[in-house]
């Protein structure tokens, strides 16, 4: 029998919902591209509940502890005496998720002596040491496009909320007055822009998709170039580097996965080749741009705004300076934890599972690392040091 140790965040603050804004969401059976949703052979779970926080357990309670195996829901991951520190030396399994993720350091790693599995529920492993999980022979997985589109339909939402300074103008709504002019001195029209995505995977590529009907002028840069078909049909610049790209663009937006060759990547230096004006959205991961770089652009003008919902470190403390920089639209990383998305996480979760406990294989896409080697996604996605 297993223990799983499973990471989630925190309630709502007014409890466990009872009830729901809507009573049903659409079923999601097939993906862009053609990969099928997650197809566990059961759940435990109404689609449409929150089952990201601790009580919701990303609802495996029953299904585990019924089959004899142990389960261990926390949102406290950080510090010595967390209850994760405690409970992680004899955890088989590790889950968490990227908007509060718990962070498997090689330190970590090395004390786990039971660990075998890693689950981040939803996408991006950047929050585990893949160089660890290779030389542990770990296996590391994620639910592979489950919320893509989630964070895609997030970033189009940003896009439009600083260009048209929507904010702002919501917020003298709320303190009682109607000041026009002070609402559309910083609002403009997204249509003819030159908008640049960094990274064109799966949420990379789902956005050019949803900006194409902006009418907007669309650039990308990418180590994997798409096919000519997928360029010709969106009208699509590619830049062979960021560098290249970014000069030309009136708003970038970053979906690339955090590596060595993308960390830091928003310097002083790349921001300072951008455009005056330049709006900049990431909901990929924080240490791809330069926290003071990014506060500085802001204050000095050189970026008109920036958006995102990814922070270092997760949760960011009170005193993070993007949450008092000028013209920013952050948000705690929520992208890809709307409620359809987890109905779609939490199924391939227990999908990842049951393959796993059974000594089936998991399915090649959800891989980031397998067998000591990067393997699936990973392959396509990630470097490791060697």
């Amino acid at each position: 029998m297993a223990k799983v140790l499973c990471v989630l965040y925190d309630d709502p603050v007014d409890g466990y919902p009872t009830t729901y804004a809507r009573d049903d969401i659409p079923v999601i059976t097939r993906y862009p591209g053609g990969q099928t949703a997650p197809t566990p052979e059961a759940v435990d779970f109404t689609p449409g509940q929150l089952l990201g926080s601790v009580s919701g357990a990303l609802g495996l309670r029953d299904w585990l502890e019924a089959n004899g195996h142990t389960l261990v829901v926390t949102s406290d991951k950080d510090g010595e005496n967390s209850v994760f520190e405690r409970e992680l030396p004899d955890a088989d399994i590790v889950i968490s998720q990227p908007f509060w993720p718990a962070y498997l350091t090689a330190e970590r790693i090395a004390k786990a002596r039971n660990l075998k599995l890693v689950v981040t529920a939803g996408i991006g492993s950047d929050h585990t040491d893949l160089d660890a999980a290779v030389a542990h022979g770990l296996t590391v997985a994620e639910v592979t496009f489950s919320n893509s589109i989630s964070v895609a339909e997030h970033v189009v939402m940003m896009i439009l909320s600083l260009v048209r300074n929507y904010l702002p103008s919501h917020q003298w709504v709320l303190d009682g007055g109607w000041n026009i002019a002070d609402c559309v001195a910083r609002s403009y029209d997204l249509e003819g822009m030159h908008v640049g995505t960094v990274a064109a995977g799966r949420i990379g590529l789902a956005v050019l998709r949803r900006l194409a009907p902006f009418d907007v002028v669309l650039h990308y840069t990418d180590r994997h170039r798409l096919p000519e078909e997928v360029e010709r049909g969106l009208n699509l610049t590619w830049h062979a580097s960021a560098q290249d790209m970014v000069p030309h663009c009136d708003v970038v937006t970053v979906n690339a996965p955090l590596h060595p060759e993308t960390e830091g990547l928003f310097d002083d230096k790349l921001i300072s080749t951008m455009k005056r004006g330049t709006y900049l959205i990431n909901t990929a991961r924080a240490k791809i741009a330069d926290r003071d770089a990014v506060d500085r652009a802001l204050r000095s003008g050189q970026l008109a705004g920036y958006a995102g919902d990814v922070w270092f470190p997760q949760p960011a403390p009170a005193d993070h300076p993007w949450r008092t920089m000028p013209h920013h639209g952050m948000t705690p990383h929520i992208s890809g934890s709307s409620l359809s998305a987890q109905a779609r996480y939490a199924a391939g979760t227990r999908e990842i599972l049951e393959c796993f406990l059974a000594g089936r294989p998991v399915r090649e896409e959800y891989l980031i690392v397998d067998k000591g080697a990067l393997a699936g996604t990973g392959a396509h996605s990630y470097s490791v040091n060697k």
